[in-house]
C-alpha cells in the first residue's frame, strides 16, 4: 500500500520537476515552438536572448520577423517585410469570451525597425506598443491551436525613409483583423516633416486618411481623402487623392483657400516689409503625376477684390500700388494654368528637374514659358518668359506726390538665367500700346523752383505714350534698362513741354560703391528741336550729380511760349551746351551759353496806349523791335544752387524800317535770381528796357 503512494508521489515530483526543468530549458526551446506555431503561414519568426516567462510575461533582447505577402493582383509585385524590435517585453492576459480562450498580448520594446522591399521604405519607431488578440483552441496535440483575431499599432512620432527623402513625426494608426479579411482599413496618417539629404523640405503638417482597403470599382487605386498640407505656412488642401497601382500614377486637385498674401510677403523676407502684400488667393489647381512626371491642367489662382502689392517710402508713405484682385465680371489673376514637370534622377538622385511646358492667362493677357532644365548639381537653369496683353498699367495706382492713371497692356519676351540662386536677365523686352496721364504736387519746402516752372497752384501734369524697355541683369545685380517713349509731356502753369522719341539707357550699379544710377545717351524731340544728355552719373547716398544738357534747333519762339511770354514773335532756333549740378533738392548751372544756329526776326507788337503813354525813349524802343532782324545772338548762362544768376546776351541785328535799317548791336548784362524771374516772367521787360538803352546810345552817337 506504502508503495503505491509513492508512485504519485513521484509522477508529481517528477511533472514539477520537469517543468522547473522546461522553465529553466526555455530559451533554448523556444523557438522551437515559434517555428511550430509559425510554420506554414508566411511568417518567419526569429526571438533572440529570450528570458524565461513569467506568470503574465516574458522579456526578449531580440526578434527579427520576416513576413512575405501574395503577388499584388494589380502589380504583381511581392512585398517582403523584414521586422526587427529590441529589448522588448510581451506580457498576456486572459480577456473575457465566451465558448473559448481569449488572451491579450502587449508587446512592447525600446525600438523597431521595417524595411520593405522592393521599395527600400525603412520604417523606424521608439518605444513601440503592439497589442494582438489571440484565440486559443483544443486540438489533438499536446499544444492548443492559436489564431490571432486582431492586431493593433498606435504609430506616434515615428520615422520612414526613402531614397534621399525622410518622413518624420509620421503618427497613424494600424488595426489588422480577421474581420476585415487583414486588411488595414482606413485612419488618419501625419507627417510633421519632410526631408531631402537631411535639409528639411518647406512641407510640414501632412495629413491624409488611407487604408489598404480596394474600391470594388477602382480595384487596383488607393484613395486618400482629405488631404492637406502645410508649404511655407500656408495650408493647402484636396479632398482626394487617387494613386493607381497597376500605372503607378496619382492625380488629385489641390485646394488654395484663402491664402494670405502678407504670409507670401513674410516668406519672401522682404526688406523692410517693402513691398506689402495684403488680401488673399484661393485657388483649385489639378495635378497628375506618372513616370516622374509632374502635369497641371487647367488651374486656376485668384485674388479676392482689393488684393494689393504696394511699395512704400523709407517713412512708411504708400507711394506705388499694383491691384491684383479679381474685378466685376472680369478674369482671374491666373487661369487656364498647364504645366509639365519631369524629374530625372541619376545614380539613385534626383538630378534634374525639367519644365516641359508652361502656359496661362494673367487676367485677359496670356503669359508663357519655353521649356527648360534645371540642373540640380550646377544650380542652374535658362528660360525664356513671353507675354502677351497683359493688362498691367491698368491695374497700377500711384499715390504720394505722383498720382493718375495708367492704361494699356504689356507684351514682350523675358529671357532669365539661374546660377547658384543668382538671377540674370538678358535682352528682355517689353512694350506697351498705352500710357498714362501722371499729377506731380510740388512739396511746399521746394516751392521755390517748382512754382517758378509750374505756376502758382504747384501742380505739374505728365503724360507718357507707347513706352518699351531692353532689359538686361547680370548675376551681381548690374541693371541695364535701354527705355524709349512714343511721347512725353510736361504741362505745369508756366507752358508745355513735349518730348518725343525720348530715349535713353539707365544704369544700375546695385553692389556698386558707392550705388548709383547712370542716364547714358538720352536724346528726344523738344519744340521741333532735340535735347540730349551723354551721360550722368546719380549718386544715391550723397545725392549728387553732374552732367551737360545738349540743344539743337530749338526754335525761339517755343522758349517764348513756354515762359508765357505774349506780345513777342521770334524766328530762327537756337543751340546751347548748359552744364547742370544737381544736390539733393537744388541745382545750379556753372558756365551755360546758346547761340542762334541762323538769322531771325524778332518782332514786338505794341498796342496805340503803350506808344501813347510811353516816353520818347520807350517809343524808340517799339520801333526798333517792330520788326528787328537779327544775324546773331549769343548768350550764357550761370546761377546759383540758391537761383541768383547772371546773363549775358549779344544780339546783332538791323530793323529795315527803323533809322534806313542802321546795324543795331545788343550787349546786355541781366543779374537777378532767375527763379523769381521765371516765376514772374520778368525777363521780356528786361530785354525791352535794354534794347530801348541801347537804341538812345546809338541815336546819340550818331
Amino acid at each position: 500500500m506504502k508503495w503505491l503512494l509513492r508512485i504519485p508521489v513521484a509522477l508529481l515530483l517528477l511533472s514539477v520537476l520537469a517543468l522547473a526543468g522546461a522553465w529553466l530549458a526555455f530559451p533554448w526551446y523556444a523557438q522551437s515552438l515559434i517555428d511550430r506555431i509559425t510554420a506554414g503561414k508566411g511568417i518567419v519568426l526569429k526571438l533572440r536572448d529570450a528570458g524565461r516567462p513569467g506568470l503574465s510575461g516574458i522579456g526578449f533582447g531580440r526578434i527579427d520577423a520576416v513576413v512575405t505577402t501574395p503577388p499584388d493582383t494589380c502589380t504583381g509585385i511581392r512585398a517582403t517585410y523584414h521586422a526587427s524590435l529590441f529589448n522588448g517585453h510581451i506580457s498576456w492576459r486572459s480577456l473575457p469570451s465566451a465558448g473559448k480562450t481569449v488572451a491579450g498580448i502587449v508587446l512592447v520594446a525600446d525600438s523597431v525597425e521595417v524595411l520593405q522591399k522592393p521599395a527600400n521604405i525603412i520604417f523606424r519607431d521608439l518605444r513601440p506598443i503592439v497589442g494582438a488578440r489571440l484565440d486559443f483552441r483544443r486540438s489533438r496535440g499536446i499544444m492548443p491551436d492559436i489564431s490571432p483575431d486582431s492586431v493593433t499599432y498606435a504609430v506616434d512620432s515615428a520615422r520612414i525613409e526613402t531614397g534621399r527623402l525622410r518622413l518624420d513625426g509620421v503618427s497613424y494608426r494600424a488595426l489588422l483583423a480577421r474581420s476585415h479579411n487583414w486588411v488595414q482599413q482606413p485612419s488618419r496618417f501625419r507627417a510633421e516633416s519632410l526631408s531631402s539629404d537631411g535639409l528639411k523640405m518647406p512641407l510640414t503638417g501632412f495629413e491624409a486618411t488611407f487604408g489598404i482597403a480596394r474600391n470594388h470599382d477602382k480595384p487596383c487605386t488607393l484613395t486618400f481623402t482629405d488631404c492637406s498640407v502645410d508649404l511655407f505656412g500656408i495650408r493647402a488642401s484636396t479632398p482626394e487623392i487617387d494613386y493607381s497601382l497597376r500605372k503607378k500614377q496619382t492625380s488629385f486637385v489641390l485646394v488654395l483657400d484663402s491664402v494670405p498674401l502678407g504670409r507670401i510677403a513674410e516668406l519672401a523676407a522682404l526688406r523692410g516689409g517693402n513691398p506689402v502684400l495684403s488680401g488673399v488667393l484661393s485657388g483649385s489647381i489639378p495635378v497628375e503625376y506618372l513616370d516622374s512626371t509632374l502635369r497641371v491642367k487647367n488651374g486656376t489662382i485668384d485674388a479676392a477684390s482689393g488684393s494689393l502689392l504696394a511699395f512704400r517710402d523709407a517713412g512708411g508713405k504708400q507711394l506705388l500700388s499694383f491691384d491684383a484682385g479679381r474685378r466685376r465680371g472680369g478674369a482671374p489673376l491666373v487661369g487656364g494654368l498647364n504645366a509639365e514637370v519631369t524629374l530625372d534622377a541619376k545614380n539613385g538622385k534626383l538630378s534634374t528637374i525639367r519644365l516641359n511646358g508652361l502656359s496661362s492667362r494673367v487676367f485677359s493677357g496670356s503669359v508663357t514659358m519655353a521649356p527648360t532644365a534645371y540642373d540640380m548639381e550646377t544650380g542652374s537653369a535658362e528660360c525664356i518668359v513671353r507675354l502677351k496683353e497683359v493688362p498691367l498699367l491698368d491695374r497700377i495706382r500711384l499715390n504720394g506726390q505722383f498720382t493718375g492713371t495708367l492704361k494699356g497692356s504689356v507684351s514682350g519676351k523675358i529671357p532669365v538665367s539661374l546660377n547658384r540662386g543668382r538671377i540674370a536677365l538678358r535682352n528682355a523686352s517689353l512694350f506697351s500700346k498705352g500710357g498714362g496721364t501722371l499729377r506731380q504736387s510740388t512739396p511746399k519746402k521746394t516751392a521755390s523752383f517748382e512754382s517758378s516752372i509750374t505756376g502758382s497752384d504747384g501742380q505739374i501734369l505728365w503724360g507718357f505714350s507707347e513706352p518699351s524697355v531692353v532689359l538686361d541683369r547680370n548675376p551681381l545685380g548690374r541693371t541695364t534698362i535701354l527705355f524709349n517713349m512714343k511721347s512725353l509731356s510736361r504741362r505745369s502753369g508756366g507752358g508745355e513741354m513735349a518730348l518725343s522719341g525720348a530715349k535713353g539707357t539707365i544704369i544700375y550699379e546695385e553692389a556698386g560703391k558707392p550705388a548709383r544710377i547712370s542716364l547714358n545717351g538720352f536724346s528726344a524731340g523738344i519744340f521741333d528741336g532735340t535735347i540730349s544728355i551723354d551721360r550722368v552719373d546719380y549718386d544715391l547716398q550723397t545725392r549728387h550729380a553732374e552732367t551737360i544738357v545738349q540743344l539743337n534747333g530749338i526754335p525761339l519762339q517755343k522758349l517764348l511760349d513756354l515762359q508765357g511770354v505774349k506780345k513777342i514773335f521770334a524766328t530762327g532756333s537756337v543751340r546751347g551746351r548748359v552744364p547742370v549740378v544737381l544736390d539733393g533738392d537744388s541745382f545750379s548751372i556753372p558756365d551755360g551759353g546758346m547761340d542762334s544756329e541762323r538769322s531771325g526776326q524778332i518782332i514786338y507788337s505794341s498796342t496805340p496806349e503803350e506808344r501813347a503813354t510811353a516816353n520818347a525813349g520807350m517809343r524808340m524802343t517799339y520801333e526798333a523791335l517792330g520788326n528787328f532782324l537779327y544775324s546773331s545772338l549769343i548768350s550764357s548762362i550761370t546761377m546759383t544752387p540758391d537761383g541768383n544768376s547772371r546773363i549775358t546776351l549779344q544780339l546783332k541785328g538791323h530793323n529795315p524800317d527803323f533809322q534806313d535799317g542802321r546795324p543795331v548791336n545788343l550787349n546786355l548784362n541781366i543779374e537777378q535770381n532767375l527763379l523769381d524771374l521765371f516765376r514772374s516772367l520778368a525777363i521780356s521787360s528786361g530785354i525791352e528796357e535794354a534794347i530801348s538803352e541801347k537804341a538812345l546810345q546809338q541815336r546819340k552817337k550818331r
